[in-house]
């Protein structure tokens, strides 16, 4: 008996050696993801810089006008042109990240945010107030691209999903937050403000690591283990993500370049529609002229602007914050046809709102259903057409054809977003309700969608 209370003891005391450092080594993991939590705060002052650009025309519009004494074309122009230079940032993007690395890029895009605030802020006609748009354009076009690959990059697999989450909801934030704040400042003083983020990331991009990834892909080994470690820990065993990541660079390399060109062969074709035709649906459903001119659209129904863009801007990050919860549990294509039918009914509400009052009919409940109409619409969209698009598009694309698709469907994005923010103001002159009754969008997924997400679980081509 007492040899085999010796054996149990012997045992327990061995089972205590082996769990402790196991226990300690979690530990140790669970404080060592304070460089990744700082460096994606960091990248997300960007996410916060494409938000505040983003947001800036809509409780501006009214003041600029009468200040500068801006024609509508003019202010249209002003207002859309912050897509069309986001086009041509985001096709820059790319090679930028590839060339200068994360952080270079990071840095340029936010000298040509801080540029474009300046010259908006000292503007005094409507050349340098287009000139200084078009700059925060670009930056934003870069911010588009290049944060979420930095936060995946960087992240562990176990934060990924929640950290590039926050991404989008940053951008929504820096929205809401000009709406909010807009409706108290003046224009030239809410320039001013877009330059807060842009001095947080500047100085904390000197505190934060390079991408690992980017590092092993130019071959700097050094360079790589040490930023891999000061991600995951001094004490952290990196050695075998080190070899998953240069596995993955190997295999990189040795598949074939993909041109524009190579997309549409059939066996990336489906792929490819269902990727570039969700971003025509995210964007030419009228995201981008309703979030850009919702003061005046406020204004137009009898509703209180200030009353109706805070509203908005809270329900935006309320609901934002919440999809990024559930965006897993839900799956995609449920929360794309629940956003879509959200979209049609929020549309149809504000069509007859601006029915009724043209037409004098029910002018008492005009206003109600203008606001309840424009508020399901961004609650829709926030709940799936907003993040969905992006989520599907980084799952679907086979990693040979990912870079070259990617540009595609995001130059599609961006296109959209111009042609809408552009016409916007001239379709709601000329018809008000037709403007909201063009918006609507029957936002089915492709038929052949479940192919790539069977049961609702994601099939990664990494």
């Amino acid at each position: 008996m007492a040899i085999k209370k010796d054996m149990e003891e012997t045992e327990n005391t061995v089972q205590d050696e082996i769990r402790a450092p196991l226990v300690l080594q979690d530990e140790k993991h669970k404080e060592n993801n304070f460089m990744v939590y700082l460096s994606t705060f960091v990248a997300v002052c960007g996410s916060f810089a494409f938000g505040s650009c983003a947001g800036y025309s809509s409780p501006t519009q009214s003041a600029i006008r009468e200040d500068l004494n801006l024609s509508l074309a003019e202010y249209s122009l002003f207002g859309s042109i912050l897509t069309f230079g986001a086009m041509i940032g985001a096709i820059a993007s790319g090679p930028m990240a590839d060339f200068f690395g994360r952080k270079g890029a990071l840095r340029i895009s936010t000298v040509f945010c801080t540029a474009g605030w300046l010259a908006i802020y000292f503007a005094q006609g409507p050349l340098p107030l287009d000139i200084g748009r078009l700059a925060t354009g670009f930056g934003m076009g870069v911010f588009s691209y290049v944060v979420p690959v930095f936060i995946a990059e960087i992240a562990p697999k176990t934060l990924r999903g929640a950290l590039t989450a926050a991404n989008q909801l940053m951008i929504c934030t820096g929205v809401s937050v000009a709406f909010i704040i807009g409706t108290v400042l003046t224009w030239r003083t809410l320039a001013l403000t877009g330059l807060i983020p842009c001095a947080v990331l500047l100085v904390g991009l000197f505190f934060v690591p390079e991408s690992p990834r980017w590092l092993a892909k130019i071959g700097r080994k050094k360079e790589f283990d040490a930023a891999l470690r000061k991600l995951r820990g001094k004490d952290a065993d990196i050695s075998e993500e080190a070899d998953e990541i240069q596995d993955y660079i190997e295999t990189l390399q040795k598949l074939p370049k993909a041109k524009i060109f190579d997309l549409f062969q059939r066996r990336y074709l489906r792929s490819v529609t269902i990727g570039v035709g969700l971003m025509v649906c995210q964007q030419f459903g009228g995201i981008n002229g309703i979030c850009f001119y919702t003061s005046s659209i406020f204004e137009s129904a009898g509703f209180p602007a200030d009353i109706g863009t805070i509203i908005y801007a809270i329900l935006q990050v309320i609901i934002t914050a919440l999809n990024a919860l559930f965006v897993d549990k839900a799956g995609r294509k449920p929360l794309l046809l629940v956003s879509g039918a959200g979209l049609v009914m929020g549309c149809l509400l504000a069509a007859l709102s601006f029915y009724f009052k043209t037409y004098e009919i029910g002018l008492a409940a005009a206003p109600a259903l203008a606001v309840t109409g424009i508020l399901l619409y961004i609650a829709s969209f926030s709940a799936g057409m907003g993040a969905v698009p992006w989520i599907i598009m980084s799952e679907i694309f086979p990693i040979n054809i990912k870079g070259a698709a990617g540009s595609l469907a995001t130059l599609t994005n961006w296109f959209g977003a111009w042609a809408v923010s552009f016409t916007f103001n001239f379709l709601l002159s000329w018809s008000s309700y037709g403007t909201f009754l063009l918006r609507k969008e029957v936002a089915t997924a492709p038929k052949d969608f479940g192919s790539h997400l069977a049961g609702g679980k994601r099939r990664y081509y990494l």
